[in-house]
């Protein structure tokens, strides 16, 4: 990213549930990159007409789908709100958050800056 590109503010927030827009996988987010934070090899690994931007954030998350748990990272752009109101899986949820309350996980207090 070029200095004179801002940072694009990150559309989601941590404890948020969101699913995949073309993938069937749904997670709650517990971290957020800017921009693209990943490795090199991951990023080619992606087939170049799927490939999205590195300048957008970028999301950490517990995520699950029919099989199961696993974290991915996703693109902003690859993601929307899941409204589904069925709480997520994942077996490390309870680590670092509460809930669900009203669509969403609550980090717990001592996760918290």
């Amino acid at each position: 990213m070029s200095p004179s590109q801002p940072v694009q503010k990150a559309r989601f927030s941590l404890g948020q549930i969101v699913r995949h827009r073309m993938f069937p996988f749904r997670g709650v987010i517990f971290d957020v990159d800017p921009e693209y934070d990943n490795t090199e090899e991951w990023y080619l690994s992606i087939p170049e007409e799927a490939r999205p931007r590195r300048d957008q954030p970028f999301y950490h998350l517990l995520a699950e789908n029919s099989e199961n748990e696993y974290i991915a990272y996703v693109s902003e752009q690859n993601l929307e709100l899941d409204d589904s109101g069925t709480p997520v899986s994942h077996p490390q949820i309870a680590e670092l958050f509460e809930g669900p309350v009203d669509g969403a996980y609550r980090l717990k207090s001592e996760h918290r800056n």
